[in-house]
């Protein structure tokens, strides 16, 4: 699926996936070239009816770009504290709501290697590659249980990053 089909053909687009996968671009570039108003959807603060704030968000109007979403929640909220605050029924219920709205969920997804560069190139550091490696099997694993609620949309930005690479790091991929 090219770009001008993604956006011709989704009024919202969620770019979730681990860190250094390149969302953030992602949805720069769908304000700034395709007219998408860009949500940037960190942790959302604990409280009550979770979910809700969730679909308040893209009840907004208009086109959608989102920078993570509660599918963020559903990988890191059991890494990180050993449970998400959403249930397996909100989860669904918020997919089903992103593809009533026209919305596509963009699984974004790369080497850990490559992210390990990128977030180094980035931030000056970058987490154990077993934390990678555990981050991304969880995002498979979340969209592979939301498939079939929503459209969902894999991009690989490996290549991406890998032609940022000086050639001798070529050969740690």
């Amino acid at each position: 699926m090219g770009w001008e089909e993604l956006t011709t053909g989704y009024p919202v687009i969620v770019a979730d996936g681990c860190d250094g996968t390149g969302k953030s671009t992602l949805v720069s570039l769908l304000g700034t070239r395709y007219g998408y108003r860009v949500i940037r959807s960190g942790r959302l603060d604990d409280g009550p009816d979770l979910a809700d704030r969730y679909r308040a968000t893209l009840d907004q109007p208009g086109k959608l770009a989102f920078d993570r979403s509660f599918v963020t929640e559903l990988v890191y909220g059991p890494l990180r504290n050993g449970r998400s605050r959403l249930s397996p029924d909100e989860a669904a219920q918020l997919a089903f709501a992103f593809a009533d709205r026209g919305g596509v969920l963009v699984h974004l997804t790369a080497h850990p290697k490559a992210l390990a560069w990128r977030l180094r190139a980035r931030d000056g550091h970058a987490p154990p590659l077993d934390w990678i490696r555990s981050v991304l099997r969880g995002y498979r694993n979340v969209f592979a249980a939301l498939d079939g609620a929503a459209p969902i949309v894999r991009i690989d930005t490996t290549a991406d990053v890998i032609k940022l690479l000086p050639l001798r790091h070529r050969s740690d991929r």
